[in-house]
Formats: structure tokens, C-alpha cells, sequence
């Protein structure tokens, strides 16, 4: 069997792509341990705005929210629902952003929360919680999901062979943080890992609404919450020491009782994986550059020109990447699904700031 498509990672970038080619008539094949096995399934899944100081990233997560807000109810609303939010600021710096998003009217604000907070405040009705695994599951749809870790990958004869057994004209790497199956030093060091650990509990104190502060807090459905997620950029599940889920679960209900009181606390399960961003902050989209072939084609010193021209660059035949959402993954796949499906298949152009490629200037301005 040869696919049109192999999308290596069940997480929900890889998992909303492959509903987008669906959509577009591509037969879709994607791989993984199991659906949302990694940072995706230990996501709170939180759809909510940015709140933040004006920025490229706030502007892109805003557009994006809205977008994600549509596609999930209309298409898969069965899987999202729909709480307040009451966004506690953390420190004078987040206050000031609240302060300046309630005067200029960027979100809906609702009336009498549930408590009323020392520190500034938003409340507001542009809030959603999704069933991420329930999610991922009803966007792979039709596609092909193989249950298999993919080691290797490899071109040959027009075709991208994983590990020798599947065949596929064009291959999609939406592996988070990790390990990378195309050895590029650029892109290894344009992703950073940061693990999440979120629990379920239960627990007597009746929780109405999401609250955001120093960690995620969903409101009681069926009798539990969700507490999520850490945000630990130092360790990695592949460096082999064995991660300490008794401190994770302090950290997370000792975050949660700087914002309220939590009584009767048992806690029901652990979800942990690693979300990927980049050291840039924004996501990333799009073809790989092949360093080796640019390199044989440019000097450094014309690589090192500003503004770079992503065109001229020699790239990885058929081969694309989408990663770096961080805590935002929910609110961007559809944005970014859209965008990526629609360059695969329409030569639709991506925007600049979200092209993978940009990486690899910037990795040669810094390095020679």
C-alpha cells in the first residue's frame, strides 16, 4: 500500500492535518504509539485568549481562536464544551495586560464571578474546554492509523519508505519535541520540550467555571476537575531518569491553592507528555530545508543576508513539518492544518512567520 499521505504523530496537529487532506480527497495514513499519546493527551485543551501585551504571537493565537472555536463546534461539537473563565493575573506585568484588554474591549466580559480575586482579573464567556483524546480520535476519520513507533525514514525511488514496511508519496513529521527523524542541527535546536503533567481529582469544593492563574483549573463535570499543566523545560522522557509523578502532583495542587481553596482532594489519574515549542515562541509550518544541499549552493555570507530568501533554498522533497504550538495546540491546529493542507496540496503560500525555514538562516547567523 502506498499512501498519498504518512503523518508521523497522532497528536491533534497531526490528527487535525490528516481530517484537512482528508478533505481535500487524499488518502491519509498517520503513525503513532496511540492517539494523543503525548503532550497532547496530558493537555488541559483549553481554549481561551492570549492575555498578554500586544505581540506577534498574541495576534496570531487571538485569530487563531476564533477560527478554532468554529471549526470544533460546527464539525465535532459533541467534543468541546463551553465554561466562563475567570484569568487571574500572576504578577503586575500580567495586570497591566488585563487592564489594558478590559479598556480597549477585547473580549467579552461577563458580571459576578464566581469569587472575586486580590489580584486583576478577567471574566469573560470566550472559553471552551475540548476532550482532547475524544478529539484526535474523531479527527482521524477515515485515515489509516498505524499503531507503530516510526525509527526511519528514507527517500527512494520518488517514495518516502518508514522503516521499510509503509510507502508514501509525501511524509508530515508532527512529533513535538520528540526525537527527530530528519537530522538537521537548525531544527533540533529551533524546538524546545517542555513536559506537562495534568491530573484529574475529586473534590468536595464545587468548582464553576475554568480558572486560569498559575496553572489551569476546569470546573467540576461529573464529580471531578482537572488541575494542568506543568511546565518543566528540563526534563526529557528519553533521557532516561524516571519521572517523579508524587512531586508533579504537589506542584500541581500546591499552584492550584495560591487561587483557591481545594477540599477532600483525592486524585484520580495522571496524564504527562511533552509539548513542543520554539525558541522563538511562534509555531512552525511547512517544507525542511536540506542544509547540506543550501550550503553547496550559497555562501554563508549570502545565507546571513537579511530578509532571507526562503525561495532559493534547496528543500527535503515531499517532506513537511508541523510543530511548536506549546500550550496553545488546541487553539492553533486549525489555523495551522488549514495553512500547511492547504500549501500541500493548492500551493498556497505560508506566511513568513510561520515557515519552518525560517530556522535555518537564523541557525547560520548564530553559529558561523
Amino acid at each position: 500500500m502506498v499512501y498519498d499521505v504518512a503523518i508521523v504523530g497522532a497528536g491533534i496537529n497531526g490528527s487535525l492535518l490528516a481530517y484537512k487532506l482528508q478533505e481535500k480527497g487524499l488518502k491519509v495514513a498517520v503513525f503513532d504509539k496511540e492517539v494523543a499519546s503525548g503532550g497532547s493527551g496530558a493537555a488541559g485543551a483549553f481554549l481561551s485568549p492570549k492575555f498578554s501585551k500586544s505581540g506577534e504571537l498574541k495576534e496570531l493565537i487571538n485569530t487563531a481562536l476564533d477560527e478554532a472555536f468554529s471549526f470544533y463546534e460546527s464539525r465535532f461539537g459533541e467534543h468541546i464544551r463551553f465554561f466562563p473563565l475567570l484569568h487571574i493575573a500572576k504578577n503586575e506585568k500580567e495586570a497591566q495586560a488585563l487592564r489594558l484588554m478590559k479598556q480597549n474591549g477585547e473580549v467579552p466580559l461577563l458580571k459576578n464571578p464566581p469569587f472575586i480575586p486580590k489580584e486583576e482579573f478577567v471574566y469573560t464567556s470566550k472559553s471552551a474546554i475540548v476532550d482532547a483524546k475524544a478529539m484526535c480520535e474523531a479527527l482521524l476519520g477515515r485515515a489509516v492509523f498505524v499503531q507503530h513507533v516510526v525509527k526511519n525514514i528514507e527517500r527512494k525511488k520518488a517514495l518516502w519508505h518508514i522503516d521499510e514496511v509503509y510507502k508514501a508519496h509525501k511524509i508530515i513529521l508532527a512529533t513535538g519535541a520528540y526525537k527527530h527523524l530528519v537530522h538537521e542541527t537548525y531544527l533540533e535546536k529551533a524546538v524546545r520540550g517542555i513536559w506537562g503533567h495534568r491530573i484529574d481529582i475529586k473534590t468536595s469544593t464545587t468548582i464553576p467555571c475554568s480558572i486560569h492563574q498559575y496553572l489551569s483549573i476546569s470546573p467540576t463535570q461529573g464529580g471531578k476537575s482537572a488541575l494542568g499543566a506543568t511546565h518543566d523545560v528540563h526534563f526529557h522522557p528519553q533521557a532516561g531518569t524516571p519521572y517523579d509523578y508524587e512531586a508533579g502532583r504537589a506542584e500541581l495542587l500546591q499552584n492550584a491553592s495560591k487561587t483557591l481553596v481545594l477540599e477532600n482532594v483525592e486524585v484520580l489519574k495522571d496524564y504527562v507528555g511533552l509539548r513542543s515549542g520554539s525558541f522563538d515562541y511562534l509555531p512552525f509550518i511547512g517544507k525542511l530545508v536540506d542544509s547540506e544541499r543550501t550550503f553547496e549552493r550559497f555562501s554563508k555570507t549570502e545565507l546571513m543576508r537579511k530578509p532571507p530568501r526562503f525561495e532559493t533554498f534547496s528543500y527535503y522533497e515531499n517532506l513537511y513539518v508541523i510543530n511548536g504550538s506549546a500550550g496553545y495546540g488546541f487553539v492553533l491546529a486549525p489555523l495551522l492544518a488549514r495553512l500547511l493542507s492547504g500549501s500541500i496540496v493548492d500551493g498556497e503560500e505560508i506566511p513568513s512567520l510561520l515557515q519552518a525555514a525560517r530556522f535555518f538562516p537564523r541557525y547560520v547567523r548564530r553559529n558561523f
